[in-house]
């Protein structure tokens, strides 16, 4: 097949093998994949995997790897033991990127047994595969993926539409504009929104952001205290802690940048009391004032999603059309035109989701 594949640190177009489905595995030809900052993070940083023991990743330099872990594709194959009438050869399916292969479970486009959406075909397991209607838009439906990570997010930190925390996303790419789509449909507001793109913060504004900011011009915290202080004098956390002061709206902070030196940021200028739920992981290594957290009292909550019900359940709303993931989408190009959007993609100037047709339009 053809395929965008990475080797050495380089990606290329060009011949590659094809996947052949084993039991249990759907072998789908790609019809629409996006590209995610975490395929930049893992093809750049392949260090920051080397030592990880969950099997989930398998970075090796000197062995083809396809990309591409936000896919939809129409199966032309089963593996054996596969339920026909459940998966019928021409449907179109999406999956939870998970493989299993060798007795352990990869990330599919992280492993060169668990090719991804940047080639003409790939693999999907049975039982995280999902039939996506033929009426819902191929596009849409590869980006539940990268929607039900903000959904994670959000919903892991209990946050609610009662107008006792007033957030703010730091971040305005593909994921941290799925968590202002989370946030708003919810019904929270306000929203605040930093991003240096004021492409990427129409596209907030788009999906229910009421405030947004480039950092270079104000802090998005200052916004925070217009808006929960109205002109009052911002607490001690003395006075938080042992009720000295009227109750004001807490700060949450969805962190979603992943550039060493950001999560500090937010340390040093967020207000007390703030809890941080960052998803950035800066794959380099990072180093916060962990002193001035302390004192400000600060909660930072890493990683650890989307889970299960996140996922599919974001899916299930694309599929019912109570989320419309189009406005994150801002370019579509062939097998070809793949190494030149990575490289746009890395200097996250254009558009958040940059979506992969490997046959051309499919619409």
């Amino acid at each position: 097949m053809r395929a965008a594949v990475l080797r050495g640190r380089k990606v290329e177009t060009r011949e590659t093998a094809d996947p052949v489905p084993a039991a249990g595995q759907l072998l789908l030809k790609v019809l629409s994949c996006a590209i995610c900052a975490s395929d930049l993070h893992f093809m750049d940083n392949p260090e920051a995997v080397a030592d990880d023991d969950s099997g989930l990743w398998d970075y090796q330099e000197d062995a083809d790897i396809v990309m591409g872990h936000e896919f939809v594709g129409e199966i032309i194959g089963h593996g054996s033991g596969i339920d026909a009438e459940e998966f019928p050869i021409g449907a179109r399916v999406t999956s939870l990127p998970v493989l299993h292969v060798d007795g352990v479970h990869r990330i599919i486009g992280c492993s060169p047994a668990a090719p991804g959406g940047f080639g003409e075909l790939m693999l999907v397991q049975d039982t995280f595969a999902r039939v996506v209607p033929d009426d819902v838009d191929v596009d849409h439906a590869a980006l539940a993926d990268a929607f039900a990570v903000g959904e994670y997010y959000v919903r892991n930190s209990g946050i609610s539409s009662d107008g006792s925390v007033i957030p703010v996303v730091v971040g305005g790419g593909a994921i941290g504009l799925s968590a202002v789509a989370a946030l708003a449909r919810r019904g929270i507001t306000p929203i605040v929104v930093a991003d240096f793109n004021e492409g990427r913060l129409a596209t907030a504004r788009d999906l229910g952001a009421t405030h947004t900011v480039d950092p270079r011009e104000r802090s998005p915290y200052d916004v925070w205290k217009e808006l929960a202080l109205g002109g009052r004098a911002a607490p001690s956390l003395v006075e938080l802690n042992h009720g000295g002061a009227d109750p004001i709206p807490g700060c949450y902070v969805y962190e979603f940048v992943g550039h060493p030196g950001v999560l500090d940021g937010i340390v040093g200028a967020c207000p007390p009391d703030t809890r941080i739920f960052t998803a950035g992981g800066a794959p380099e290594g990072d180093h916060i004032s962990s002193a001035t957290a302390k004192k400000k009292g600060i909660v930072i909550h890493f990683g650890g999603g989307p889970k299960h019900e996140d996922w599919y359940g974001t899916l299930a709303a694309v599929v019912a059309g109570e989320l419309d993931p189009s406005p994150v989408i801002g370019m579509t190009v062939d097998l070809d035109g793949v190494p030149a959007a990575i490289d746009l993609a890395r200097k996250a100037d254009g558009p958040a989701r940059i979506m992969i047709h490997p046959f051309g339009d499919v619409r």
